[in-house]
């Protein structure tokens, strides 16, 4: 039977990142010192995203949380995440993330992945009506979008990557919310920018995956890129040539779910969220083909392998623990998230 997101999951799942969310240490800063004055903490720095061990995993956090909150406004948490989020999603505090943004050293901060996360929170945002947040965030989530207007024209090659660097996966987020918001033009600017980079691409070898820190599959996360931002019927031509020996499960490295040795190794434990990453992409991608495609039901089986995999270590070591949560909802909500 098919893994789904319940309330009671969700329930957990909040519970964990409200754990985390406003733990400032352990922290690892992605900051550039001009000066000893730059010396401060994380939350001198970071009004809203100071937890999580890390910016991006603290915005992706504020992501699940938004999420869960919109599919089940009466989880047990549901009182705790609109307290945090009205504590924390602030005009004032919203400022501060902004003015650290515009700071000369902060130019490539946290690029892209970052970017992305920051924007589908706020196209998440935009779901939860009569609700004041999204309107908060937004002065932040238009300075990504500008940052991706500029740099996405000059972005001469993708970055392939398995890790925060990933171009594709960049592209994909920051699709959800050029849709939410009806802004046509960013949205011709990304499917432009993705066909430029991986339109030509064809029989993908993955034989580099895994490497040993991934928590994306390049092969996988560039499909499922593609499969957001083209339309259907050009997105199938594209998949056809992609991955043509699909339908005999190659090639193999896409089919077997990675090893994890050590999950208080930061690095190690990047690869259950390989597993997570490549489950929502198998199901998204198989909702991407025609129902009557044979296909469709390998690639839910490999789904649920990787699901399976990766599910059960969402919580126990901080490694994982901070950020993994998020991976697992973008897994089970495929199609949805």
């Amino acid at each position: 039977m098919r893994t789904t997101l319940n309330e009671d999951l969700a329930g957990r799942f909040a519970g964990i990142a409200l754990g985390h969310v406003t733990r400032e240490y352990p922290n690892k800063l992605t900051h550039g010192l001009a000066g000893p004055e730059d010396a401060r903490t994380p939350s001198a720095l970071h009004p809203v995203f100071y937890g999580s061990f890390d910016w991006h995993s603290c915005v992706h956090a504020y992501w699940m949380l938004a999420h869960l909150l919109r599919r089940f406004p009466d989880m047990a948490p549901a009182a705790a995440v609109r307290d945090l989020f009205d504590r924390q999603l602030t005009p004032e505090k919203i400022a501060g993330e902004c003015a650290y943004l515009a700071q000369p050293g902060a130019r490539g901060f946290e690029r892209p992945y970052g970017w992305a996360w920051l924007l589908k929170l706020a196209a998440e945002l935009d779901g939860l009506p009569d609700m004041p947040w999204a309107g908060h965030l937004a002065p932040l989530a238009e300075a990504f979008v500008q940052r991706f207007r500029d740099f996405l024209p000059k972005a001469t090659y993708p970055v392939r990557v398995g890790t925060h660097f990933n171009t594709a996966f960049g592209l994909r987020l920051a699709a959800d919310h050029a849709e939410a918001t009806g802004d046509a033009a960013f949205l011709a600017l990304l499917r432009d920018t993705a066909e430029r980079w991986y339109g030509n691409d064809e029989d993908c070898p993955a034989w580099g995956e895994p490497s040993g820190d991934d928590f994306l599959s390049p092969a996988l996360i560039e499909a499922e890129c593609m499969r957001r931002l083209l339309p259907r019927e050009r997105f199938g031509e594209w998949f056809d040539r992609f991955l043509p020996r699909l339908a005999t499960a190659q090639p193999m490295p896409l089919f077997r779910p990675a090893e994890v040795s050590d999950r208080s190794d930061g690095k190690i434990a990047h690869l259950d969220g390989l597993n997570l990453s490549r489950a929502w992409c198998w199901r998204a991608l198989a909702r991407g083909l025609p129902a009557e495609d044979p296909r469709r039901a390998l690639m839910d089986r490999v789904a649920d392998l990787h699901l399976a995999a990766g599910l059960p270590h969402v919580a126990g070591d901080y490694m994982g623990e901070h950020w993994l949560a998020s991976f697992a909802v973008l897994a089970l909500e495929a199609g949805e998230a």
